[in-house]
């Protein structure tokens, strides 16, 4: 008897293996019309700092913000609207990113679950880009991106000055993609050293002239394409700004590129705008926009390390070069301070740490030890190399406001060259 019920359970197995459809099968039967779309306003990796910021969305802005771990990223998004409807989603966070303080707002299309055994969470999920031209036909797998720093406002006292810290990798919400097709015009932005023409990787922002607000930020060296600014007169910034060289814009007109100087379109019919950078000089001062610190610590995180031996290049370019290291932090409260031991060569890991107290400005000045130092270790002399600690006396913005992470910042002053 038990012989029977043995066989009886194989062959009911068996059955099932025959007639249960395949993945592909059932995602073929899926209508992709039923896949959720989200308004995202932010990314967290920690749960208090996202509900810190829905409630700043819902009692502040009276949105009907709304948080929840995103399982495909392991980040809390929080968002402002979910709908079936991928255009009004698009719509909805174009909207946001032009009148509300959320200038990167983007749409993710999928579930936020990662259950195999559902059909539809065994689509692809992807992160929009609303200003770029992107086909959202049916979802892809989001391509990799740089990592972005969010620092998000404590509304706590204790801690150091800037132990508001918290990195989260973003979607590229504001960093458009390679050309994808679609409207908009092709634009190639070849950014060069203007000493000797040799290609440089850098980003350019395109800024809407008539509503003084950000199009969006492309990559330099690609063909992208950039959909209409709608405005009347189609005026059009363009800000190329590259570590270790000036700053340089360039003005044109979106229904007539052509008419700006050395501004032709190559054989594929991209505009090509070209930007000749130039280095640093004496008394220029420049932000390192992309060098961040682990949580309380002057150690560098590893996506710093770029930017780094950007500036160390520059320095190894002119050995004429003399430059002061600026630290600032967010705020003026005392705290922990974590630091390399001594004769450690971990610039960019918390192994090998030490911890101990200090001023803000005591962070700053160790924070700038770590760059200075990190160059003599390439052989940069430290005759060269100055630091300067401000602490929290020299903030950009208010430190409890959304931008007060832009406050935690080392600059670079070019003293001799």
């Amino acid at each position: 008897m038990k012989t029977l019920k043995f066989f009886a359970l194989v062959g009911l197995l068996f059955f099932f293996i025959l007639f249960q459809p395949t993945v592909a099968a059932r995602l073929e039967q899926t209508n992709l019309d039923d896949i959720p779309n989200y308004v995202v306003i932010g990314a967290f990796s920690k749960q208090t700092n996202a509900i810190r910021f829905t409630d700043h969305a819902q009692k502040d802005l009276k949105l009907d913000a709304k948080f929840e771990m995103n399982l495909r990223r392991n980040l809390y998004y929080v968002y402002v609207l979910s709908t079936e409807d991928l255009t009004l989603a698009v719509q909805e966070a174009r909207r946001l990113r032009q009148e509300s303080e959320f200038r990167d707002t983007w749409v993710y299309r999928g579930t936020f679950t990662n259950d195999l055994s559902s059909t539809l969470d065994q689509t692809a999920a992807v992160d929009i880009n609303p200003v770029a031209d992107l086909k959202t036909e049916e979802p892809k797998t989001i391509e990799t991106a740089p990592e972005t720093k969010v620092e998000t406002p404590s509304t706590g006292t204790s801690g150091n000055a800037d132990s508001l810290s918290e990195s989260s990798n973003l979607p590229p919400a504001a960093t458009a993609v390679p050309d994808a097709g679609g409207e908009g015009t092709s634009f190639l932005f070849k950014i060069s050293r203007q000493s000797d023409l040799k290609r440089i990787r850098g980003d350019v922002d395109v800024i809407d002239v008539d509503r003084t607000r950000k199009m969006g930020t492309y990559k330099g060296n690609l063909s992208v394409k950039i959909s209409s600014p709608q405005s009347k007169s189609g005026n059009m910034s363009l800000v190329c700004e590259v570590f270790g060289y000036r700053k340089v814009q360039r003005d044109i007109n979106y229904n007539d590129p052509e008419s700006g100087p050395d501004i032709i379109r190559d054989a594929t019919g991209s505009v090509v705008v070209p930007f000749e950078l130039e280095r640093l000089k004496k008394g220029d001062i420049a932000v390192m926009y992309n060098v961040y610190f682990f949580k309380d610590a002057a150690i560098m995180r590893p996506e710093s390390r770029y930017e780094v031996t950007s500036l160390l290049e520059m320095m190894n370019e002119n050995l004429k070069y003399k430059i002061k290291i600026h630290g600032h932090t967010n705020g003026n409260a005392a705290g922990k301070i974590i630091s390399m031991s001594k004769d450690s060569q971990n610039f960019f890991s918390l192994t090998d740490t030490k911890e101990g107290l200090g001023s803000a400005k005591e962070l700053s000045e160790e924070r700038g030890n770590i760059i200075r130092d990190y160059l003599a270790s390439n052989g940069i002399d430290l005759k060269r190399m100055e630091v300067k600690a401000w602490g929290g006396k020299k903030p950009i913005h208010d430190k409890l406001s959304n931008r007060a992470q832009e406050n935690v910042r080392v600059e670079i002053e070019i003293l001799q060259e």
